[in-house]
């Protein structure tokens, strides 16, 4: 054996007893970040949502107007930076009244709350505003990852063009308030 090493497990090399190990645990300060399960609106309403990816350019939204699609291109709740894009249906003619047809009457300073199992994270609305659908993706930002962390609310808006759909896009920026816990 080897000069300075105990000769029992539990003891040191002088004979005391170590000082017992302590559980670990996140720190206060552990930043808490999670796929989005369920937002719910001013009102109290809730939707589910689920994963979304863009094809030929384009994100993906549950064909269910009731559900809404998170972008997994976009920043996870909590996340410190990028936009946690969340896009749903207005309105469909086979689904009728959709779940963000809601956002049509939000205000700035509402608050919207994003939930996954016990995590959850409320955003005060900081903005509304219609955009054009063809600027929705080069010229609005919603897709923005860059920039400290927000939450951006997508649906139909504006003239309904048959065969086309609508001609606008409502997008609503929410601002963390805190962190996600």
């Amino acid at each position: 054996m080897s000069a300075g090493c105990a000769t029992d497990p539990g003891h040191t090399a002088d004979g005391a007893k170590p000082p017992a190990a302590t559980e670990g645990r996140p720190a206060a300060s552990t930043r808490v970040t999670f796929v989005p399960r369920q937002v719910t609106l001013p009102g109290g309403d809730s939707a589910d949502v689920h994963t979304s990816s863009t094809v030929d350019g384009e994100l993906v939204v549950p064909e269910n107007v009731d559900h809404l699609g998170w972008w997994d291109g976009s920043a996870a709740v909590g996340d410190a930076f990028g936009s946690t894009v969340i896009a749903g249906h207005v309105d469909s003619a086979t689904g009728g009244v959709g779940y963000f047809a809601r956002l049509l009457s939000i205000k700035k300073g509402e608050r919207v709350t994003v939930r996954a199992g016990a995590h959850r994270l409320t955003y005060r609305v900081a903005s509304v505003r219609s955009v054009r659908q063809d600027a929705l993706a080069t010229r609005s930002a919603a897709f923005d990852q860059k920039g400290a962390h927000r939450l951006v609310l997508i649906t139909c808006t504006g003239t309904f063009r048959p065969g086309r759909g609508y001609d606008k896009n409502l997008v609503v920026i929410g601002e963390p308030l805190g962190l996600a816990r």
